[in-house]
C-alpha cells in the first residue's frame, strides 16, 4: 500500500518514518513519494531528479513559496518502526525531518488553489557530506525550480520560524618550536606552551550578538580540537588547536576569517582556514516572508547552526527553517516528535498558503 497524502499528517509521518531511508539509500522512499504525487495531486507538475522528487503548481500567483525537505536520515539505531507513546511519535527521522516532510507533502497535495504558487522539493543526501547533497545537485541541474520568493525548509525548529542561519568557519592555529629531551628542556622551544596564549584569548573572547530583522544571532569562537606532543620525554616542536567560529549572517566568510586573524594578532602562530560555509540573512521584511511571520503569530527566532537555507541566501532568496520537530532530539536513539506539533505546523502553514 502506498502513501496516502490526504491522510492526517500524523499518520503520514508514521508511514514515512517506517520507510528506511538512510543517506544514499533513498530510492524506495523517493519512489513512494513520486508515485503518490503523480496519482493523488493532478494539479501539480511532478519531476524526478536522482532520488529527489520535485512538484509545483503553475497558477500564475504573484508569489511562489518553496517547501523543501530532505528525505534521508542518519543511520537507524534500532528505532524503527515508529510508535506513539504519551502523545509523542518515536522513530528514526521523526524529528529530523520526516514530520516536516509529511506536513509539506500533505499541504502540497491537498491545497489545489493556494494563494501563493507552491514548489515542493523532497531531496536526498542532506545528512552526509555537502558534495552529495541533493539540493546542491538540483541547484546545478534544475535552477529554474528554485526561482521562488521565499523558501521554507522543514528542519526541526520546535514550531518556531528559525530565520536565516549562522555561518561557520574552521581554522587550524599552529605553533612551532624546537624538539629536545625533556630532561634538558632549556635546549628546546615548547610548541604546546605557545598555544597557551591562544587559549587565553579564546577564554576571554566576548561573543557579539546581532539583531537582524528582530532575530538575535549570538556568535561563538571556540576551540574544538587540540593536538601536540611526541612522547613523554620529548619537548614537542609542533602543536595546533582547531577553532570553530560561528558567526552572524551579517558577516561574509572573508570578514569572519579576517576577524579571527584580528583576535590572534601578534601571536607567534600560523592560521590556516580548513572549512567554511556562509550564513544566511533572514530577509523577513520581504512581503512573502513577512506574511509567513504574520501567519506564525510572530513566533520567530534566529537559527543557531548552519542549514541549507544558506544555499537560498546565496541565490538572494529569503529562507527560514520551520518544522514540528525539536532540533535537540535529532539523531538520538530516542528521537521523537509531539504529534500535536505536527498538527500545529500543518494548521499554521495551511493558513499561510490559503489566506
Amino acid at each position: 500500500m502506498g502513501l496516502d497524502l490526504s491522510a492526517d499528517p500524523i499518520a503520514l509521518t508514521a508511514a514515512l518514518v517506517d520507510i528506511p531511508s538512510v543517506s544514499r539509500d533513498e530510492r524506495r522512499i523517493a519512489d513512494e513519494i513520486e508515485a503518490a504525487l503523480r496519482t493523488q495531486a493532478p494539479h501539480l507538475e511532478v519531476i524526478r531528479n536522482g532520488d529527489a522528487v520535485l512538484a509545483r503548481t503553475n497558477l500564475g500567483r504573484p508569489a511562489r513559496v518553496l517547501l523543501a525537505g530532505h528525505i534521508d536520515t542518519v543511520p537507524i539505531a534500532d528505532n524503527l518502526p515508529s510508535r506513539i507513546v504519551d502523545g509523542e511519535m518515536y522513530g528514526c527521522g521523526t524529528s529530523d525531518m520526516k514530520s516536516g516532510d509529511a506536513v509539506f507533502l500533505h499541504l502540497a497535495a491537498t491545497i489545489a488553489e493556494p494563494v501563493h504558487d507552491i514548489t515542493l522539493v523532497m531531496y536526498d543526501c542532506e545528512e552526509i557530506e555537502s558534495t552529495a547533497n541533493g539540493l546542491g545537485r538540483i541547484e546545478r541541474e534544475l535552477i529554474d525550480w528554485l526561482a521562488v520568493d521565499v523558501a521554507i525548509l522543514g528542519e526541526p525548529s520546535g514550531g518556531y520560524i528559525e530565520a536565516g542561519c549562522q555561518g561557520t568557519i574552521r581554522l587550524v592555529i599552529s605553533a612551532s618550536g624546537t624538539r629536545a629531551h625533556s630532561a634538558r628542556s632549556w635546549l628546546g622551544d615548547n610548541a604546546v606552551h605557545k598555544l597557551g596564549a591562544v587559549l587565553d584569548r579564546l577564554s576571554s573572547y566576548e561573543a557579539r550578538s546581532v539583531d537582524i530583522d528582530g532575530c538575535v544571532y549570538r556568535e561563538g569562537l571556540s576551540a574544538v580540537r587540540i593536538e601536540g606532543g611526541i612522547a613523554g620525554n620529548v619537548i614537542p616542536d609542533v602543536a595546533s588547536v582547531t577553532v570553530n567560529f560561528r558567526f552572524a549572517p551579517d558577516r561574509s566568510v572573508e570578514q569572519a576569517v579576517a576577524h579571527v586573524h584580528e583576535v590572534f594578532a601578534g601571536l607567534d602562530v600560523g592560521i590556516e582556514l580548513t572549512d567554511a560555509a556562509p550564513g544566511a540573512l533572514p530577509g523577513l521584511t520581504r512581503p512573502a516572508a513577512a506574511a509567513l511571520v504574520e501567519a506564525a503569530g510572530g513566533q520567530v527566532r534566529a537559527k543557531y547552526g548552519w542549514t541549507d537555507v544558506a544555499r537560498f541566501a546565496a541565490l538572494g532568496i529569503p529562507a527560514v527553517n520551520y518544522g514540528p520537530g525539536d532540533p535537540n532530539l535529532a539523531h538520538r536513539v530516542d528521537e521523537r516528535v509531539p504529534v500535536a506539533a505536527i498538527t500545529a505546523a500543518t494548521d499554521m502553514l495551511r493558513r499561510y498558503l490559503t489566506t
